[in-house]
């Protein structure tokens, strides 16, 4: 083709091409394999792929006494993509996915040693990076956020918590890793002053907009909430403000969700009676903070836990053992309404004991064009069809 083709037209035709066929294409000739692992075709083809195309939802889900992974096209139908499973690790005996940005997967490793292990990988290629070990040691407690930084084209890890040093329960500095340097670095950015949060091992933060969130509060003759911020591009924290009514709840009974790709969303538990649900229409404008659902729980055994939401707004709730969505655009705002299977539309996917996490994922060549160790080639770096997915998924994989 490229000899009837001009040079130009090649990319143009190739970022339309699913990544299953461009990791394929690799192998026509040198050309073909150089256009699709330069990072600004890998670019070009990621922007077409999430505005093109059925984005996944990646759910993951505690079986027995470990985790359970499975695919689902964010459709209609909800339909199952694959089951799929973190590759084994040497290191670790299980995985808590952190994050999904851009067709990679962030995953902490749980080891032996309880030291902080963590990959980026991307299914879709099967390429897997081991990062190295942050310095810090000795935490209790641990909130962790992986996102993007689009003006300098890096991926990048964010840690924050509690040390046990001396048992003080201070916070320790927050760290923060970059892929392009390939390194952890202690943040010179202090947390906004007289604020603090809880941290739970394993928890995650929301990542919209450039930057981290969650929930911080002070403490006094009352509580007083806000949310908390880091900007990866400008590497400080922030705060916004809540709405009102929220500035003084009991810090526990809220929690915070990406709502969308633009915003973010939170919900509370009124004296074990009330649901709310919080959207900021406009990020980072206080005056844009909506009720967008009421719901008096009464006739239920227990809430619904919210997961997240759908490319097409619904809210994703985990309803006992089965995953549901519920139509914000069918209910009228600040209308109770008893939560059951009328309002609610199930999808028929069962999981474990407990949902943990919902994370939307596009396939994409993200990681390609990063280096690999030559002895972890053959494990790691080499093209996926959805077909070995199942055949793959229990095999074990070496990283540096």
């Amino acid at each position: 083709m490229s000899d009837y083709l001009p040079v130009q037209v090649i990319p143009e035709i190739l970022k339309r091409l699913p990544v299953k066929s461009l990791v394929r294409f690799r192998s026509v000739c040198k050309t073909w394999n150089s256009i699709i692992r330069d990072p600004s075709f890998i670019s070009t083809h990621l922007q077409s792929s999430l505005s093109n195309n059925t984005p996944f939802l990646l759910i993951q889900s505690v079986k027995g006494i470990g985790f359970e992974f499975s695919w689902h096209y964010d459709n209609d139908g909800f339909d199952k993509f694959n089951q799929l499973q973190l590759p084994v690790f040497h290191c670790g005996s299980d995985s808590l996915v952190i994050g999904s940005v851009n067709g990679v997967i962030c995953a902490q490793l749980f080891s032996y040693d309880n030291s902080l292990n963590f990959v980026l990988w991307n299914p879709s290629i099967q390429n897997c990076i081991s990062l190295p070990q942050p310095s810090i040691r000795d935490v209790v407690d641990l909130n962790i956020g992986f996102g993007f930084d689009s003006k300098t084209n890096d991926y990048k890890l964010l840690l924050v918590g509690i040390g046990v040093e001396d048992f003080s329960g201070n916070w320790i500095n927050p760290c923060l890793f970059s892929l392009n340097q390939n390194c952890w670095k202690t943040l010179t950015a202090t947390i906004p002053p007289n604020y603090n949060f809880d941290a739970a091992y394993g928890a995650t933060l929301p990542f919209v907009n450039g930057a981290f969130h969650w929930l911080g509060f002070q403490t006094g003759n009352r509580f007083s909430n806000a949310i908390m911020g880091f900007d990866l591009s400008t590497e400080e924290f922030m705060l916004i403000s809540l709405p009102e009514s929220l500035i003084g709840s009991w810090y526990g009974s809220l929690s915070i969700f990406k709502y969308g790709e633009s915003s973010i969303a939170v919900q509370r538990l009124r004296h074990g009676e009330l649901y709310e649900l919080w959207v900021m229409k406009e990020y980072g404008v206080v005056e844009s903070w909506t009720k967008v659902l009421t719901l008096s729980l009464a006739t239920e055994p227990r809430f619904p836990k919210v997961m997240g939401f759908r490319k097409n707004g619904q809210v994703l709730h985990a309803h006992n053992t089965k995953m549901a969505s519920l139509d914000l655009n069918s209910q009228q705002m600040e209308t109770s309404l008893d939560l059951n299977c009328r309002q609610m539309e199930f999808h028929g996917v069962e999981f474990g004991a407990e949902l943990l996490s919902v994370h939307s994922y596009v396939e994409s060549l993200v990681l390609l064009d990063k280096a690999v160790d030559a002895h972890n080639e053959g494990d790691v770096h080499h093209s996926m069809d959805s077909s070995y997915l199942d055949e793959w998924s229990g095999g074990e994989v070496d990283v540096a």
